[in-house]
């Protein structure tokens, strides 16, 4: 359950990014997608350090970890691509 509540909310940060940086931007679709894939990675990243102090389940601090994880590491996956596929652009 929480990896689908990491997802959800990578989604959520990779559009929030995308709309926040709009020459980042990858469109909906891709910021979806590189936010899907940023926040089931941000939020293992965050699981695995033992963020959240150790929360699992559906608890309270299980699902603010798993919203956070997956949102920052969403906007910071996007981010990256955006800027990548700016600079070869260029």
């Amino acid at each position: 359950m929480e990896l689908i509540i990491q997802l959800i909310a990578g989604a959520i940060g990779g559009n929030a990014a995308g709309a926040a940086a709009k020459n980042l931007s990858l469109g909906t679709l891709g910021n979806s997608i590189a936010g899907i894939v940023g926040g089931g990675i941000g939020g293992q990243i965050l699981s695995a350090l033992g963020a959240g102090g150790g929360a699992e389940g559906l608890d309270l601090g299980a699902i603010v970890q798993s919203v956070a994880g997956g949102g920052v590491g969403g906007a910071v996956l996007l981010a990256i691509v955006g800027a990548v596929k700016k600079a070869v652009a260029k």
